[in-house]
Order: C-alpha cells, then sequence, then structure tokens
C-alpha cells in the first residue's frame, strides 16, 4: 500500500491544509442598513491570511463594523456610508450610482447587499466606466469590464496594503509561511519526481510517468491523478 496522496490529504481539510480561520479579526462586509450613516476609524489592524490592513469603524448607532483600509486612511479619519452623490470621497461607502465616472473604488457588490466581493486584495482597486440606466459599467483589476446593477455599494478609493509583492521572499521559509497563513500548499512537488509509494507517477529509472495519465471519473482515490475524464490530449 502506498501512502495517501496530498489530494487525499488536503479533501480531509485537517491540520496543515487547514487554514488558521480562529486568527482571523472576523467577516469584513457592509452592513444590511443601507441608511446614511457617519464612522469613525478607531483601530487600523493587520489580518493574517488577508493582504489588506483591516480597519475598526465605529458607527453613530455605537456599531462596530471592520472595513477594508482605504490606502491614506488613518486612525482618527471619518467616514460616511451615504446615498449623496456630493460626498464621494476616499474612504466613503456609496452605491455605484452615485460615483462619478473614472473614480477608483474597492469591495464592491456583485449584486446589492451582498456585502462585497470584487478588488478587496492590497493594493487592489477597479474604476468606473460608465452609467447607463439602472447599470453601472466598472474595468476591474484583471483588466476585465463587468457590467453590475447601480445599487451595488462600493468604498472610494484603493487598499491598502500595497507593493506587498515588490519585496522579495529571498529563501523558501518566508514563502512557505506566507502560504501556511492561508492553508496552501507549498512547495509543490511533481509527481513524477516522488517514489512509488508517494505517487502513482513515482520512481522508474528516469522521471516518466510510464502509463497513460489519462484516467476515469471513476478511478480510485489512490489513482485519481493526472488528466482527470480528459475527452482528449495533445496538440490540435
Amino acid at each position: 500500500m502506498g501512502k495517501r496522496l496530498i489530494q487525499q490529504r488536503r479533501g480531509r481539510v485537517r491540520g496543515r491544509y487547514n487554514a488558521p480561520s480562529h486568527r482571523s479579526r472576523g467577516e469584513v462586509k457592509y452592513i444590511h442598513d443601507r441608511e446614511a450613516h457617519d464612522g469613525l476609524v478607531e483601530d487600523i489592524m493587520h489580518d493574517p491570511g488577508r493582504s489588506a490592513p483591516v480597519a475598526s469603524i465605529k458607527l453613530d448607532n455605537s456599531k462596530k463594523i471592520l472595513s477594508l483600509a482605504t490606502e491614506g486612511m488613518e486612525i482618527g479619519d471619518k467616514i460616511k456610508l451615504t446615498n449623496s452623490k456630493d460626498e464621494a470621497e476616499i474612504g466613503n461607502v456609496l452605491p455605484l450610482s452615485k460615483i462619478p465616472d473614472g473614480f477608483m473604488v474597492h469591495n464592491v457588490e456583485l449584486a446589492p447587499g451582498d456585502g462585497g466581493k470584487i478588488a478587496r486584495a492590497g493594493g487592489n482597486s477597479a474604476t468606473i466606466v460608465s452609467h447607463e440606466m439602472d447599470k453601472t459599467t466598472i474595468l476591474l483589476p484583471s483588466g476585465k469590464f463587468k457590467t453590475l446593477d447601480s445599487a451595488c455599494r462600493a468604498t472610494i478609493g484603493v487598499v491598502a496594503g500595497g507593493g506587498r509583492k515588490d519585496k522579495p521572499f529571498v529563501k523558501a521559509g518566508k514563502k512557505w509561511f506566507a502560504f501556511r497563513s492561508r492553508g496552501k500548499q507549498y512547495p509543490i512537488v511533481r509527481g513524477i519526481a516522488m517514489n512509488p509509494v508517494d505517487h502513482p507517477h513515482g520512481g522508474g529509472s528516469h522521471q516518466h510517468v510510464g502509463k497513460p495519465s489519462t484516467v476515469s471519473r471513476g478511478a480510485p482515490p489512490g489513482r485519481k491523478v493526472g488528466n482527470i475524464a480528459a475527452k482528449r490530449t495533445g496538440r490540435r
């Protein structure tokens, strides 16, 4: 009997393959209440497993929420959750319909009320391109255009924490810890570089699969690696 494959161990969602969520600061999303509120930035914190810092904001109704910190935000700053076009300033939360063309936004909702889904990584932002009837087109960080309901909310400005990729990891240990905080696998080793006990592709006098790499959909977990249920392989 061989060892369990990494895919099998990851599927159990235990131990080293599970992101340590107990250290998370909490859920970062907009409140369901769409009424206007004033807020005060009480603290800006590091959130493990998230590339952007998180701001703790106290609203005028004494409720505390977590928000992605906007670039330039400081402790003591005042922000607004508003529906007024006149208050389109950095850090404020507005519906897309109230944000002028060309503004950079982040934490954009995909559907009204979902709390924010788009452009949430450190240094990311989307750009308001145009408004038409009850639809707004935005330019995503990937370069693609997306049309959303104008009632979706967004925060004006760029997510703080940009430039994190400019500094090199230098050594593998630093990268291991960075991946570990998110429950990701590092390093990723090729199956053909392993021994037969570790992987179906392992072993042999040189690195080659040694058998067809296409497996059926119903293959057992210990064999189900490679091109799973591929209709075809090779060059067209």
